[in-house]
């Protein structure tokens, strides 16, 4: 046979043999290639109390936890408002967010915006004064000015709601209380400058506040929950058609958040390193350790979502004028979905959470 007719023989039939393989080989390098088939976009704070998100995400586990065919992507915001717009706009899939934000999200959607589906964190706000504001005790608040980080969040209707309850009331209602609304950092700065005299802050804010500008601790939320001391500051929610359409990718989710809830809790050490390195990652700075270790004293990282202190915390809201202002007051009880999540728990061999929540739930169960 001429040997150019070999020659393109041999041509022809390995071109046959690679298109089989490249169709008939379910594992290649060229099916690895390829984009993965589903896409996680998560929005968190570089706040302590969305922990599990900053070293998830950052660290890597997340993604790992997730498998290659689940492509996480990340985004980063400073206030729950902006988190839930992007989430009802579908510019992001799941956030760690405030119960605040939560509620204005699923009220502002008729409920069918969002779900809750996890708890992430309890604890972590305090009520920072400075030492030269002449605040001693819940006497001295009259025409003074304080601040929260966003008008309507979470910290801002605990201010509001503490300020009520010591029979003050603010100057936008008639009475002698400035309270202004702004993002941490400035709050820190108006601190500095003595242009506020204290502020109601997540942490590491109160932190900072306390050792960097010149400030103490006059209430740890914590004090203001009995009888244990727990409430919601973050849970995780999700796009109510992306929980419909993705129910396997909210899993995995929950999964990692589960896993990385325990490591946490069970590594503090490391733990706090790891947030640092992620902390410097989102923001160029990183905290001093003892600022760091006093924040995270005063949270608990949990997956139980505390209903019921977003329920009350719902009806403080709608007192105060911030919910549904001027309608009757809305029905949250439909904004929790915790299927996946008790599905979860029930394969790892753990509590599942009951009907009000608190049942189950902590770090420390873990094995």
């Amino acid at each position: 046979m001429d040997i150019k007719i070999v020659k393109k023989l041999t041509i022809g039939a390995l071109v046959i043999i690679i298109a089989a393989v490249m169709v008939h080989t379910p594992v290649t390098g060229f099916v690895q290639a390829q984009s993965p088939t589903k896409v996680l976009r998560i929005g968190y704070f570089p706040n302590i109390n969305h922990a599990q998100a900053v070293i998830g995400t950052g660290g890597g586990e997340f993604q790992n936890a997730l498998g290659n065919n689940i492509q996480v992507q990340q985004y980063t915001f400073h206030a729950g408002s902006s988190t839930i717009q992007a989430l009802l706009a579908n510019r992001i899939d799941a956030a760690y967010v405030g119960p605040g934000p939560a509620v204005n999200g699923y009220v502002a959607s008729l409920g069918n915006g969002l779900r809750i589906v996890s708890g992430a964190a309890s604890g972590g706000a305090v009520f920072a004064v400075r030492n030269d504001s002449g605040i001693n005790s819940p006497n001295d608040h009259a025409n003074k000015v304080f601040a929260s980080p966003q008008l309507g969040n979470t910290q801002d209707i605990a201010l509001r709601n503490y300020l009520h309850s010591e029979g003050y009331q603010t100057k936008d209602n008639g009475g002698n209380v400035t309270v202004i609304s702004t993002d941490n950092p400035i709050i820190f700065t108006l601190f500095l400058k003595k242009q506020v005299d204290g502020a109601w802050v997540p942490e590491p804010w109160g932190a900072k506040l306390v050792n960097e500008a010149g400030g103490r601790i006059l209430v740890d939320e914590r004090t203001l929950w009995p009888p244990d001391g727990k409430f919601v500051t973050a849970n995780i929610v999700a796009r109510t058609d992306y929980l419909q359409q993705n129910p396997e990718v909210v899993k995995e989710l929950l999964a990692a958040n589960v896993n990385e809830t325990s490591w946490i809790t069970n590594h503090t050490d490391a733990a706090i390193k790891a947030f640092n390195t992620e902390f410097k990652k989102l923001t160029g700075k990183t905290l001093a350790e003892n600022e760091l270790r006093q924040a995270w004293s005063r949270i608990q990282f949990t997956y139980d979502p505390l209903k019921l202190s977003l329920f009350q915390g719902a009806n403080s809201a709608y007192d105060l004028g911030f919910l549904a202002k001027g309608k009757p007051r809305p029905d949250v009880s439909g904004i929790y979905d915790l299927t996946i999540l008790n599905e979860v728990l029930k394969e790892k061999g753990l509590q599942p959470i009951g009907g009000a929540g608190g049942a189950g739930g902590l770090a420390e169960a873990i094995p």
